[in-house]
């Protein structure tokens, strides 16, 4: 879904277009990036949009003006990040979820406790990577000043200083977590009842998902 990312900031990006210096957080749906924009600059994965009439129109400018490999710009970062958040949350998840089942008795209510948790938990571990690549993207930075800037940071305000921006991030994911989970395995069920079937079918967990999701 990485071209409709690209697309959506494209069209969002027209009604106030970005100079050269300015940053602004770009959220794809898995993770946020602090972008820097670089106008000019080949190197530089954001660039100032064209004016377009709607979705269609700038999928076919994108494309003909940057080539087709532009609808996924931005992935490796959201992949570095993505990969390792989501295998410990659903890790996290999965096992939680199956304990809280047995000592609940209630399915939905088990899913809300461990989403929330699984998400805690994640969010917790990932910090400190997440704190990293935002100094990498802010600013163009070496690893030799990388380390350093992370360095004086944690000699000035001791370790907690790597799980900078720690709080926000929870609230904002904790909640969403959880009420995800309640709502699609709620979902599931009251499909499931509703066609008559005693196990969730493909149709009924897409649908399930994407309400969720919404």
């Amino acid at each position: 879904v990485t071209p409709l990312d690209v697309v959506k900031i494209r069209l969002q990006a027209q009604s106030k277009p970005f100079t050269k210096g300015k940053c602004f957080v770009y959220c794809n749906g898995l993770m946020d990036h602090l972008c820097v924009c670089l106008n000019g600059n080949s190197k530089a994965w954001y660039k100032v949009p064209g004016r377009f009439t709607g979705t269609a129109d700038a999928f076919v400018q994108i494309v003909r003006n940057e080539g087709m490999r532009s609808l996924w710009s931005g992935l490796p970062p959201t992949l570095v990040m993505a990969i390792p958040a989501t295998a410990i949350y659903f890790t996290f998840y999965d096992q939680l979820r199956d304990i809280l089942i047995h000592r609940l008795n209630n399915v939905e209510i088990a899913c809300l406790a461990a989403g929330a948790i699984a998400r805690l938990g994640s969010a917790t571990l990932i910090s400190p990577l997440e704190l990293i690549r935002t100094k990498m993207q802010s600013r163009p930075l070496s690893y030799k000043e990388l380390t350093s800037c992370i360095q004086s940071s944690v000699a000035k305000e001791g370790w907690l200083s790597l799980w900078k921006g720690w709080g926000p991030t929870v609230l904002r994911d904790v909640p969403f977590s959880a009420m995800y989970w309640y709502n699609y395995e709620l979902g599931k069920k009251w499909l499931c009842q509703k066609y008559n079937q005693t196990e969730a079918t493909f149709s009924i967990c897409f649908a399930s998902g994407a309400l969720s999701g919404s």
